[in-house]
This record gives structure tokens, sequence and C-alpha cells, in this order.
């Protein structure tokens, strides 16, 4: 029998939030029951300009295969060519054509230790080396630019994968440190994933530094709350753009997905919004699990680490509560869970069950 490539059969799937519909099935129960707290989207759901738009799709004719008026959009926003701009069928297919564009067989791609699972996952595919810069629960998985600076010199990677801020710790670069890396590191090509940029407190995008060797992923479908449609868009050097559209696939991006787009990133005012009200949902959240005696890890999203003890056993007794949280297991972090900011009401039935799981257990959770 004809086998696939070696890299094919040893590489792991990356583990990500969201139901697993067989395990429900499993435990008797309807995805539609669960509230989910283990993905990191936009909880208000999508402008309702996206609805309207999803009404005049055309499905019988082929999308544009090059998302002309999505990256035209993008260039007016950003200030620049729209030859910089490439849209993706989420930010998990651009990772895997930066990987089938740049990487060879033996080179070494570094990334964060407790990261975004897909950046391995796609090196691996490619036969190169997965390189891990530690960072620790005691120092809040803060990233110390210097020693940062001192392994990017001793390993020299060929690509670093930055997850900015980063998920699940909420942790981030300042971009005057990202700048300086990417200036003195010019073989290394700085992948900066800032899926998650509108949720912070502060805006610290990397989109205004103009480098040879910088990319910038972006998505539309955590911020816009168009997870079910998959979107997101890469932005740099005209070259590096051109060396990835090589490896794309033609119609990646359908039509749904790039209608929904321009209508939610034409509604910024819907965006600003829904933000400000979770970052105050995030606060109050945040507030009333510390007073039940939590320990919760700093972060600048609205997505936080929480420290249990067993999260495998944490996440299995919530999830017959019909909540749902994100084992960080294979974050490489077993104590912790992942909890992301919902609407008020639904973190407030968060907080009850929690109470009312710990109560039953007869044994502290956390």
């Amino acid at each position: 029998m004809i086998q696939p490539r070696n890299e094919i059969t040893n590489t792991s799937a990356a583990h990500h939030g969201a139901p697993d519909y067989t395990e429900l099935e499993i435990l008797g129960i309807s995805p539609d029951e669960v509230l989910d707290f283990s993905v990191n989207s936009n909880p208000f759901g999508p402008s309702p300009k996206v609805w309207k738009a999803l009404k005049d799709v055309p499905f019988e004719r082929y999308p544009d295969r090059d998302s002309i008026a999505l990256r035209r959009l993008l260039s007016h926003r950003f200030n620049m060519h729209p030859n910089r701009i490439l849209v993706g069928n989420g930010t998990s297919e651009l990772i895997q054509m930066v990987c089938f564009a740049y990487l060879e067989r033996g080179d070494k791609v570094m990334a964060l230790a407790h990261t975004f699972g897909e950046y391995q996952r796609a090196a691996s595919l490619m036969g190169a080396r997965f390189v891990e810069f530690q960072t620790s629960a005691e120092d809040g998985f803060q990233v110390a630019p210097s020693a940062l600076e001192n392994a990017l010199a001793e390993k020299n990677p060929r690509i670093f994968f930055l997850c900015n801020p980063n998920n699940p710790t909420g942790t981030m670069l300042p971009v005057d440190v990202i700048t300086a890396l990417v200036k003195a590191f010019p073989q290394t090509l700085f992948a900066i994933d800032e899926a998650y940029m509108s949720f912070a407190e502060r805006d610290e995008s990397v989109l205004s530094c103009r480098a040879e060797n910088l990319l910038v992923l972006r998505s539309v479908t955590k911020d816009y709350a168009l997870a079910g449609l998959r979107l997101g868009y890469a932005v740099g050097d005209t070259r590096v753009i051109e060396a990835i559209q090589r490896v794309r696939s033609a119609w990646n991006v359908n039509a749904m997905a790039q209608a929904a787009g321009l209508a939610a990133i034409g509604d910024e005012a819907y965006l600003q919004e829904t933000m400000s009200q979770l970052h105050a949902a995030k606060l109050d959240f945040r507030r009333k699990l510390a007073s039940l005696g939590a320990e919760l890890v700093p972060s600048t999203v609205h997505y936080f680490l929480m420290k249990v003890g067993n999260a495998a056993a944490c996440r299995s007794d919530l999830l017959r509560e019909r909540i749902q949280v994100r084992d960080c297991f294979s974050f490489d972090l077993p104590a912790h869970v992942r909890i992301a900011t919902k609407r008020p009401a639904e973190n407030e039935k968060m907080i009850e069950v929690l109470q009312d799981v710990r109560q039953r257990r007869g044994e502290l959770m956390f």
C-alpha cells in the first residue's frame, strides 16, 4: 500500500475549544443546551448588517477568487496597497500557507511554549523542527524580551510565530519590543498572529510597522463573530504576500464569508460598542470569580486562565451542568482551564454553576 509522508503520520492533530458533538451525544446533551465559555469569540454575535448582506449572496456564482472588494476595504482601513493583503479561510489556513511557502524539511520554527497548537502542527507537517520559548505560571507567563532575543540568536529560526495577545495566557509583547526583534533578525520571518487584538485593553498592533520580514495575521471570525464562516487575512511585504499567494487554493474564501466580512468590517461602530460592553463584563466576571477564591492569571483580553488543580475533571464536571470550558492540557497546562467572558447573564450562570459544583463535590475546585 502507498504510504503518505512520514510527517503526515507522525504529526498529531491540534486540539481546540468548542463543543465536541460526539462527546455531547454520548452524554445525552444537545449542543443548544451548552453555554460555551471555551471559545474566544465575540459573545454578542455579528453585526446586524451581516445578516442583511448574506441575503443577497448569489450562490450560483463562483466567488471572487482574489477577494478584491475585501482587500480593497482593508487597504483603505490600513492605508496600504491591496497587494500587501491576502485573505484566507481563517488564520489557521493562513498559518498553513505560510509554512507551505517558506519551510523545508529541517528548518527551525519557534513559538511560545503555551500557545496556539496550529503553529507546531503546520510546521511539523512540513518536516520542520519546532522549538518552544519557555514561559512560566510563576511569572504570569510574561515574556522577557532579553531572554527571547537570546533564544532567537541561538536557535536562528526560519519562522517565529507569536500570538499577540497570546492564546491561552492573554499576555502581550509591546510593539517596540516586536519591532526591535524584527529589525535585529532579518533572516527570520516574524508571523505575528493578532487574532485577538480587538479584544485587548489597548491597541498594540504592529500593522504600522513596514518590514520585509514581518507578516501580520488577523482573524475576522473572533472579534466579528463569524466563526461558522471562517475568514482571516494576512498583511505583509508584497514579496511575502506573493509567495504565500502561490500556494493558495483557488476560491479558498467562499462568497458568504466575503460578503459577511465586508459588512462586518464596515460596521466599526458595532465592533467598538460590543468590545466596550465585553470589557466591562470581563471586569465584573473576574471580580466575582475572585470572590469565590478562584486563582486567575492576569490577562489583557476577555479570556483568561483559571487554576483548578485538575483541569480535565473540572471541565467534565462543568460540562455535565451544560457549561463548557477549555481544558488546557493540550497547552501543557493540566492544572488550568481557559474561560472566555460571555454576556453578563451567562457569566452569572457560570458563577452559580461553579458554586453548586463545589458544594456537591464536597471539596474545593480551586
